[in-house]
Order: C-alpha cells, then sequence, then structure tokens
C-alpha cells in the first residue's frame, strides 16, 4: 500500500474508532489509472451515492445510516461488488490494467470482501479445467467439483475460527461457495452431451441434485450475490428442460418450441420465488433471453410478452421489458426501417431510411472505437463480402465514439468514409434497432427490412 492511500486509511480508521457503534460507514481507496472521473456506489440497480476522484485518484464516501449488505461499486466500465454493515473504515485499492486480479481491500470488514473477490477469481481461473471435467462420467465430475468447493469451504472455516464475520457475512461467504459450485452441476449434463455427445441426464446418480433440498429463493441478502444470480438462472433453465421435454418437442437435447419453453420457465419462476427483486430480475432475463436471441415470430413474440405480463404485471423493469419489445416489433421483415438520424464525416444529417433507399439492397453493420479488434476484424469482413457479394452496398454505422476518434479511426484504416456514418445517440439507436450483439447487422431491400437480426460472420 503506498504512502498516501496508507495515511487515507488510517485517517479513516481513526475518524470512526471512537465511534465503532455509530451507524456510519466510511469507503475509500485508490485507482491506478482510472478510465473515469469518479465512483457509483449502487445498491442493486439504485444509486447510492457518487464521489469524484481528487488529483492523486483517490475517493471516499462517507455514508450514513445505511443497510447493511451487498453493494456494487463501479468505476466505468468495470463493476464489482462489496460488503458494507455499519462501523466499517474499508478502503481498497486497485489497477484497472488488472481490474479484479489488483483489487484489494483493508481494514474493518476486509475479510468477507477479500474472500468473496477470492471465489470470484478461482472462479474465472478454474473455468479452463472445469471445462474438461464436462467430459467426464458423473461420478468422477461431482468428486472432482466436490473437492474444489471443499478447499474454499475449508478456507471460509479458517475465517470464521478468527471470529471476525457476523452471522449475514457468513451466510454470505457460503453462499458465493456453494452456489457457485452447484452451478457446475446445473450445467453438467448439458455441457456433457454438448461436448461427447452422450445423454446423460437419465444417468445422473439419485443423489446428483441433493443440495436442492436446501435452495433459498426468499433471501433479500443474496439477491444481488453473483454467484446465486448465475445458480437461479441456471436452475431455472434446467427444471424447464426436465419438465417440458414433450410440450417443447425437445430433441438431441435442443429445444425446438422455444416460445413454450420460455413461457414454462415463467412459470417455474413465479411457482418457486418468493422475493420479490430477485423475481423481477429472474423474468427480466427470461425476457431479454427469448426476446434478443430467438429472433421468433411477430405473432409468437406478441404470445410470450402478454403472458409475461399476466405472471409479472408490476415488474420493476417492466417499462424496460416493453421499450425492447416495441423495438423488436418495429424490426420485423417486409417493415420500413426506422427513422434513425446518423450523420456523415460531413457533417450532414439524414435518416437510416434515406440510406437505405438509395439502394437496392443495403447491409448496415454497426462498429465502434472502444473494441479495436472488433472493428479490424469487422472491416476485413466487409472487404471480403463487398467482393463475394458486390449487389449489396455496405454501410457502417459508427456508435459510442466522440466525432474527433471516429474521423481519426477512418482516416487510419483507410475505409471508404462515403459509407460511413455515426449515431451520437446510442441510446435512440438501441431502442430502435437492438444493437444485440455487436456482429449484427441490418439487411434491407429498398428501405424495406429484410433481415434485422442478420450476422455480419454468418449470414451470407
Amino acid at each position: 500500500m503506498n504512502r498516501n492511500l496508507l495515511y487515507l486509511f488510517f485517517l479513516f480508521l481513526g475518524s470512526c474508532a471512537a465511534e465503532k457503534n455509530s451507524s456510519t460507514v466510511f469507503f475509500a481507496g485508490e485507482i491506478v489509472n482510472p478510465t473515469s472521473n469518479h465512483i457509483v456506489l449502487l445498491k442493486g440497480d439504485v444509486v447510492i451515492d457518487s464521489a469524484e476522484l481528487d488529483e492523486d485518484n483517490r475517493f471516499s464516501f462517507s455514508l450514513d445510516s445505511i443497510s447493511e449488505g451487498l453493494y456494487h461499486f463501479n468505476h466505468d466500465p468495470e463493476l464489482q461488488y462489496v460488503y458494507l454493515e455499519k462501523g466499517d473504515s474499508l478502503v481498497v485499492r486497485l489497477n484497472t490494467s488488472d481490474f479484479d486480479e489488483s483489487l484489494v481491500f483493508s481494514g474493518d470488514g476486509e475479510e468477507l470482501n477479500n474472500f468473496l473477490l477470492e471465489v470470484f477469481l478461482a472462479h474465472e481461473e478454474e473455468s479452463n479445467s472445469v471445462r474438461a471435467m464436462y467430459r467426464m462420467n458423473p461420478i468422477d465430475f461431482e468428486r472432482n467439483i466436490d473437492s474444489l468447493k471443499k478447499i474454499k469451504l475449508d478456507e471460509l472455516d479458517e475465517i470464521k475460527s478468527e471470529g471476525k464475520l457476523s452471522k449475514k457475512e457468513q451466510k454470505i461467504a457460503s453462499a458465493s461457495v456453494n452456489y457457485n459450485y452447484n452451478t457446475y452441476k446445473e450445467e453438467y449434463p448439458f455441457k456433457h452431451k454438448r461436448l461427447t455427445g452422450e445423454k446423460i441426464i437419465d444417468k445422473l446418480p439419485v443423489n446428483f441434485y441433493d443440495y436442492r433440498k436446501d435452495l433459498i429463493f426468499n433471501d433479500k441478502d443474496l439477491t444481488y450475490l453473483r454467484p446465486y444470480y448465475n445458480f437461479m438462472i441456471n436452475h431455472v433453465g434446467n427444471m424447464s428442460f426436465m419438465t417440458c421435454s414433450h410440450a417443447c418437442s425437445i430433441k438431441n437435447n435442443v429445444v425446438k418450441n422455444q416460445l413454450h419453453f420460455n413461457k414454462h420457465k415463467l412459470h417455474i419462476i413465479d411457482s418457486l420465488v418468493q422475493e420479490k427483486e430477485l423475481k423481477d430480475n429472474l423474468f427480466r432475463y427470461v425476457a431479454f433471453d427469448y426476446l434478443l436471441k430467438v429472433h421468433d415470430s411477430e405473432e409468437n413474440n406478441e404470445e410470450f410478452i402478454s403472458g409475461f405480463r399476466e405472471l409479472s404485471h408490476n415488474n420493476r423493469h417492466m417499462n424496460e421489458i416493453d421499450a425492447l419489445y416495441e423495438g423488436i416489433k418495429n424490426i420485423q421483415p417486409k417493415k420500413e426501417i426506422p427513422n434513425v438520424s446518423v450523420t456523415n464525416a460531413n457533417g450532414d444529417t439524414l435518416t437510416m431510411k434515406q440510406i437505405a433507399a438509395k439502394n437496392n439492397k443495403t447491409v448496415f453493420y454497426f462498429w465502434s472505437a472502444t473494441d479495436r479488434m472488433h472493428f479490424d476484424n469487422i472491416n476485413r469482413r466487409i472487404e471480403q463480402l463487398s467482393a463475394k457479394k458486390p449487389e449489396y452496398s455496405y454501410i457502417g454505422i459508427n456508435i459510442k465514439t466522440n466525432e474527433s476518434n471516429w474521423k481519426a479511426m477512418m482516416e487510419m484504416s483507410g475505409i471508404d468514409q462515403a459509407k460511413q456514418y455515426r449515431s451520437s445517440d446510442f441510446e435512440e439507436l438501441t431502442k430502435s434497432l437492438i444493437i444485440y450483439p455487436l456482429n449484427k447487422c441490418i439487411i434491407t431491400d429498398n428501405k424495406v427490412i429484410v433481415d434485422a437480426f442478420a450476422n455480419v460472420y454468418t449470414s451470407f
């Protein structure tokens, strides 16, 4: 810890030592190589406070009477969580060049926060070895996963023995381990089939899912714990698959009737989950997953959203889901491309409908200066397509880039600037055209949509 941060830490520690039983929480730190000039503290998706970085890239929060539990701190574009309770004086230091790996907590509250971070990093580090384990038979797979879980639980037992964790902190720590490794078991039969071709779901040991007997669906403290939320997503999908095989027309582990399958997920969430915020978040996940990835017919989308509103009419994310649904409805085949405004290199503003009307066949693709690799790859792909499919006009739409950077990247790359445009309103563009994923392209014929969910790499 450098001298400035050490001084800051002792300053905070001393300021609250005499008031250890107070409700005030001090949370401070230092950001090396900052990517933004501020830190935002959130609880769930609600902003609690924000703090500007000073000239030494340090920040501090003094929070009165906040509820104890998990929070998130955001230093755009990174996000990580922190557990705070009254009397804490917690200092964090990190380097954005290696955000999660460099992050260290010090002070009151450091034990749980460093443990949660360790579990998160272990989950990332183990991903390759766990991927190989999915090829194993169920008994060997379970033995290996349980062995990894035991290592973390043993570490947690050592921390518990020091008596520095409250009951709620122990619950959070245990859940971070158990739900992480139980997620692997939820995924196992599907990933095993994908990797080996062997259908194993009917051959699992009778006690393979014994942990399900102890699942908790109504604990608000766990709602925003990443391992818990990820587990719930996988568990709901697993339960839907196992109980819906006939109606969903599942063949070779592939769901054919995606509408029925996703409506079934909604009913399972509705029947299992009692905690309102968790239920709303899971409902939102299913809606976005279905609407963004399935690309179903307009009639099926309408039936899905009707069933969604019936089960979750007061969902806290309803406005966001409605906006997504309306956006997708407006870019169905045979409809005209929306009148979204973009600007060319000369500063002239046109709508995408005007651009599309100039050509019989147009491919709109998207890129951003924030991802140089994607920019280089998509330019190579457009060169290939221009030679392979010269009947199309290929129009680039830049997003999330200021004007000077956009022009500089066009100059350096040597691309045809007459076929490049920039959107200054990413929110409008996203709502109108549903820019997901970034490899998406929109194919039009004389301003009429042919396919609004094409992929620049796989659709030609």
